[in-house]
């Protein structure tokens, strides 16, 4: 047996109170703890959840690994990361998507838990093995191609069907193909003045508009990955006003990030979706602060320099952001009357149910101790050459900061201590998850 009391935390931002760890579980008490830790002035958060992480591996371990994306996202104060299926080779069968929860367990920072491809290596002609996959060892209840559209409206409807089946829920990057051929940045004022191929707003809502049709006739779950429009945000209120069974997610990006940076050309700002204007943010701002917009997820995407240190107009497209998502939040939402309970709903609790994850998302006794310790009071500057992951082009370079990631404990192990890695949880060792 082993124990852990952390004294005087503020729970949830609220009342101080102390927190019993035993055994990898909350507990109500302990009387003679192996570890006491003063928390006192530091906020104790359930361990985040992402449902949108891109760990690289297999295929592309030059710009990430599993173990680096784990420890990136234990320093963030995740507890939980869903690795999307735009591996190579694409995360598309059992045995795929297997490999990559064997390789979370043995890096031991994070659970990582696979999402699978809709379509067979995400080429949009033919469904993946999305039974197998969820009937597989990983349990794959998430599936999306993302960093592509499932374009094909038949496909989509086929897709939705399938996974009602066993209760599992498509993750649709809403970019339609047709409307964003060639498109380096959002189409606007920017991009006219800058003379660079537009990315219009309509070619994502035309897709989500499309597929909560689509999630409402079949009955099905759909989750509207990284939205990033003002027009977007009303379709989807539109939609759950209806009952369809329809989640959305923003970025910290698009949360704090206008296209008015594309005017520096530096190609840490290229991201898909691209980054909107100021309308757009303020809008995705309201509809997170009012729960239009369920989560928030990073779209951690990291990328070698050789792939996104060039002009333009050749890099790659994506951000890294799993070290830096809760303090980005926090400052992108201060003026909305969003607080630490929010963060928790929007970073841990509301993801943590969308993916069916019960031993994440809360601090009740009985559940899994996977808890962040963070203080709101930090005076802290965003550097990524000091990050875990591999990845550096994180846009947030230099920006300061209020909050610091101080501890995050993964079922029960303190597997950051000070904002510094202490070491993996058993399970790297050959142990188990606690289910």
């Amino acid at each position: 047996m082993s124990s852990t009391l952390i004294r005087h935390a503020r729970v949830l931002g609220g009342e101080e109170r102390d927190i019993a760890i035993v055994d990898g579980r909350f507990a109500e008490s302990v009387e003679r703890p192996d570890e006491t830790i003063d928390a006192t002035g530091l906020v104790a958060l359930p361990g985040l959840v992402d449902l949108h992480t891109h760990l690289r591996e297999p295929g592309r371990e030059d710009a990430e690994t599993v173990l680096t994306g784990s420890q990136s996202a234990a320093r963030g104060g995740y507890t939980a990361v869903h690795a999307m299926a735009n591996t190579q080779p694409v995360a598309d069968t059992a045995g795929v998507v297997e490999q990559v929860a064997h390789l979370g367990r043995a890096a031991g920072y994070a659970q990582v838990v696979p999402i699978g491809a809709v379509t067979t290596g995400q080429a949009g002609q033919q469904l993946a093995e999305l039974g197998a996959m969820a009937a597989s060892a990983a349990r794959v209840r998430i599936f999306s191609d993302d960093g592509q559209c499932v374009a094909d409206p038949m496909l989509m409807r086929r897709a939705l069907e399938y996974v009602k089946t066993f209760d599992g829920v498509v993750a649709q990057h809403a970019q339609d193909p047709r409307l964003t051929e060639g498109a380096q940045m959002n189409e606007g004022l920017v991009s006219a003045e800058l003379g660079l191929p537009g990315w219009p707003a309509v070619a994502e809502e035309s897709i989500i508009a499309r597929d909560v049709l689509l999630a409402e006739h079949v009955g099905s779950r759909l989750h509207v990955c990284h939205l990033s429009t003002a027009g977007s945000v009303e379709i989807v209120r539109w939609a759950k006003e209806r009952g369809v069974r329809v989640t959305a997610e923003v970025t910290p990006h698009h949360l704090m990030l206008t296209d008015e940076l594309v005017r520096s050309y530096d190609p840490v700002y290229k991201v898909n979706p691209p980054l909107r204007t100021q309308a757009d943010v303020d809008a995705v701002r309201r509809g997170l602060a009012d729960g239009t917009i369920d989560i928030v997820g990073t779209d951690h995407a990291p990328h070698t320099a050789e792939h996104k240190c060039s002009e333009w107009t050749a890099a790659a497209m994506g951000m890294v952001g799993l070290e830096s998502a809760l303090p980005i939040v926090m400052e992108a939402m201060a003026d909305y009357g969003f607080g630490w309970a929010d963060a928790a709903r929007t970073m841990s609790a509301r993801p943590a149910q969308i993916s069916g994850l019960a031993e994440h998302g809360s601090l009740e006794p009985g559940t899994g101790a996977n808890l962040v310790l963070v203080d709101p009071a930090a005076h802290e500057v965003i550097r990524p050459a000091e990050h875990a992951t591999l990845g550096r082009n994180n846009p947030f370079a230099g920006i300061p900061v209020s909050t610091r990631i101080v501890d995050t404990f993964l079922f029960g192990t303190r597997v950051v201590a000070d904002g510094e890695l202490r070491g993996p949880h058993a399970t790297a060792r050959g142990g188990q998850w606690i289910e």
